[in-house]
């Protein structure tokens, strides 16, 4: 790995990049998978986490591990060792060590410390509710598209901002923004374009925001090709938006269909067994799952279930289809 600064450098005022890396530099084109440790992983997890693998392995390109341990309150090492165990059970795996956000505070910081040298950060004294009531007030916020944060601290005087810190409330920050779009092409979804917003960088209690630390950390990580659910496809924007800011190369990026129940909800537990220990509880083998995964991407026939080694030459993105994913009839087993 690259000295962890070099990639948030200072670039020349009013830079901006949006280009993959040259394949002619020695840099390795790199994917990768970046789970949060929280919970189990279902099987929507498990079908992008496969998807992600085998973009990276078809090439015969790295492929990384990265826990985003962000959450305080319902991450830790359990749950990071019971992810590890059923990727490496359904044939995932992955190179290097396992880098964990929970470690690497320093690095964030820094790309704080330059985006507000630019002038691209503000302190945000707002609560959850009142950012809500806000919302519910303004039919578009004046800064970002509709529904996000209406910008109610943004110009706050120094006045103000004093009286906020003497009531006692830490602040957020958040990224100053005016209403840019972005536009990029997915190797999936295909063009897309949407506007940023002033996503918070950095939470009240001081932890930073997935937004800022995705970001610093596929930089570092030399990312070129991010595969993940399509629940992320309009944060995206802010994603490329912060990488011209920190001078940070724009990987390509194909966002994955999630899941979904026979109730046409997201897949979650209350659908059934959709994690692999529960499925294997209840009589499901792991070939069955990793069949299921192969067959809902199109890369097997209906009377397959391969081990996923085996889908590394048939896998084409190109072929992927766009639809959600229904979950297969195992799940809703009593």
């Amino acid at each position: 790995m690259p000295d962890n600064h070099s990639a948030l450098g200072v670039a020349p005022s009013g830079s901006k990049r949006c280009e993959r890396p040259d394949p002619d530099k020695n840099v390795p084109m790199t994917g990768r998978f970046a789970p949060s440790p929280t919970g189990e992983l279902h099987l929507g997890n498990l079908r992008t986490a496969v998807v992600a693998w085998l973009s990276a392995r078809a090439d015969g390109r790295p492929f990384l591990l990265r826990m985003e341990d962000l959450d305080r309150m319902q991450a830790n090492r359990e749950h990071e060792a019971e992810q590890r165990r059923d990727l490496a059970a359904i044939g995932i795996d992955w190179d290097g060590d396992v880098v964990r956000q929970s470690e690497r505070f320093d690095l964030y910081d820094a790309a704080l410390d330059r985006l507000a040298a630019d002038g691209r950060v503000y302190e945000c004294y707002c609560s959850r509710r009142d950012i809500r009531l806000q919302i519910e007030a303004s039919a578009r916020a004046p800064h970002g598209p509709p529904g996000s944060y209406p910008g109610t601290c943004r110009d706050l005087t120094d006045a103000e901002r004093e009286e906020r810190r003497a009531a006692g409330r830490p602040p957020a920050l958040r990224l100053r923004t005016e209403g840019q779009h972005f536009e990029f092409v997915d190797r999936l979804v295909g063009r897309w374009s949407g506007a940023v917003d002033d996503v918070v960088l950095r939470r009240n209690d001081g932890v930073p925001a997935y937004n800022l630390a995705v970001v610093v950390d596929d930089g570092l990580q030399h990312v070129t090709d991010v595969v993940r659910g399509d629940d992320l496809l309009a944060s995206t924007p802010r994603h490329i938006m912060l990488q011209q800011m920190l001078d940070i190369d724009t990987p390509s990026y194909l966002h994955v269909p999630l899941v979904f129940g026979d109730d046409g909800e997201r897949l979650a537990k209350s659908h059934g067994a959709t994690t692999l220990r529960e499925l294997e509880a209840s009589g499901v083998t792991v070939n069955q799952v990793t069949g299921w995964i192969a067959r809902s991407l199109g890369l097997a026939s209906a009377d397959e279930d391969p081990d996923i080694a085996d889908l590394v030459e048939r896998f084409d993105p190109a072929t992927l289809s766009r639809d959600i994913a229904a979950a297969p009839d195992f799940v809703h087993r009593s």
